[in-house]
């Protein structure tokens, strides 16, 4: 509050007390009494002085005041900000400069976010960060500071962000937290760069990091339970996959890395291999999903795996990913057909962004349609996101398909959700993806609110 008073007021401030003061003194009807004579030159002469000396004394007073309040109040927020900041600030014409509010809401896009994702920094400003960068992936590597846990920073990492027409961009993205000057949190900023290898040299780098962590198996499943909305009960959970070695590249960067590379089929395998394997500790009522590319679905790999897989064929739910465009869906029917007759269920995921479009649902005729985190995200305060998702419900009735949400994460969303009639939602509101087989078995217990 001090520091917003300007000097000169506090100058005009003391003067003017001085010279009531002074007034007091002077004028007899104000204090009742009458100055002698004798005393009269040199009152008048003290008087000036006493003015200066208070007006230098409370102008001091108040400059140490207000030197000292800043330092007091922003010393270790400026310092928490100064380090990930200037980093920041070595820009190039090949980063995406960004920053987004407490809420996840970006607030700020540079010119480069067109070339890295598809939107123009009009489009992007305002919007969800999760349009372009999924908030699960960000928080896998996000890390608190070592000086002052109420920061956090992430420095270095790899993600897959989402392009405009669906594809994922492999990105290196560093940034920070941002404090007010009283210490609050009020947002992040960050940079991203294209992370994609160029030259045969750097493709065979990145090719031996994938192929090592094929043939070390270095990666784990990791299950979300699925809520069934109208009961509470968990009905089953979604594979995740999960690279401990790794744990500054996100797992979508991986699979866009090994795609990248040639390797993408070869990664999914070990995936469904492992979640097929990791399945067999679940409780019996529980089924799985498990995440496949279309062009996984054509390999007959895949397609024997899945045949032999331990669990009940009713149990399993096949999901289609949008890391790929689908070219012939007779094809990819197919496929799939032998699967759907043992009793495998069909979804298709991330409904209502990149390839995932109505179109890809009426050639699949899927049993089950997840509507993307995407539309869920802040879909109580958004009314276009909430006649979005009503309209996928009201589709879904009439071709006889179930509706899932994904990324749920307050409350608020699971009321509107719940109020569209959607059947089945999942998110961290809800619980968070473990590989600890005890969290498996509570989460079949007794039904949450």
């Amino acid at each position: 509050m001090f520091r917003k008073v300007p000097v000169w007021a506090w100058l005009a401030a003391a003067a003017l007390v001085n010279v009531l003061l002074v007034l007091m003194v002077r004028v007899p009807s104000w204090s009742n009494r009458e100055p002698s004579r004798q005393s009269l030159p040199q009152l008048w002469l003290l008087d000036p002085l006493i003015v200066m000396s208070a007006v230098v004394f409370l102008f001091l007073l108040v400059r140490a005041v207000t030197k000292k309040l800043p330092k007091k109040r922003s010393s270790e927020p400026s310092r928490n900000a100064s380090e990930p900041g200037s980093r920041t600030m070595m820009v190039t014409s090949k980063e995406w400069l960004w920053a987004v509010d407490t809420a996840g809401i970006i607030t700020h896009s540079s010119p480069m976010c067109q070339q890295l994702t598809g939107y123009t920094p009009e489009e992007l400003t305002g919007s969800p960060i999760s349009l372009v960068l999924d908030p699960r992936d960000l928080a896998s590597v996000w890390r608190p500071d070592a000086d002052n846990g109420a920061e956090s920073y992430f420095d270095g990492v790899t993600l897959a962000c989402r392009h405009r027409d669906g594809t994922l961009v492999v990105m290196d993205v560093s940034g920070h937290t941002v404090y007010d000057a009283s210490g609050l949190a009020i947002g992040f900023e960050g940079m991203a760069r294209p992370s994609t290898a160029t030259g045969d040299t750097a493709l065979d780098a990145e090719r031996s990091l994938v192929l090592g962590v094929i043939s070390s198996q270095a990666l784990v499943t990791a299950f979300q339970p699925l809520l069934c909305i109208r009961t509470g009960r968990t009905l089953g959970v979604e594979a995740l996959s999960r690279f401990p070695g790794a744990a500054t590249t996100s797992p979508e960067a991986w699979f866009t890395r090994a795609e990248t590379v040639g390797l993408g089929i070869e990664l999914e395998l070990l995936a469904l291999r492992t979640a097929l394997q990791t399945a067999t500790k679940l409780p019996g009522e529980f089924s799985m999903a498990v995440n496949l590319s279309p062009s996984a679905c054509l390999d007959q790999r895949i397609q024997d795996a899945l045949a032999g897989a331990a669990i009940n064929p009713n149990r399993l739910s096949l999901e289609l990913t949008e890391r790929q465009e689908v070219l012939d869906y007779e094809q990819l029917a197919a496929a799939v057909a032998p699967l759907r007759a043992k009793g495998v269920h069909l979804v298709v995921d991330d409904a209502g962004a990149g390839f995932a479009s109505m179109r890809h649902i009426m050639k699949l005729d899927p049993e089950v349609i997840k509507v993307d985190r995407s539309i869920i995200k802040g879909i109580d305060l958004q009314a276009s996101n909430r006649a979005l998702a009503a309209s996928m419900v009201s589709f879904a009735t009439e071709i006889g398909a179930s509706v899932t949400a994904e990324g749920v994460e307050t409350a608020a969303e699971l009321q509107v959700i719940t109020e569209l009639g959607m059947s089945a939602a999942q998110g961290y509101f809800l619980g968070k993806p473990s590989t600890q087989p005890t969290d498996w078995i509570k989460w079949a217990g007794l039904p949450r609110s």
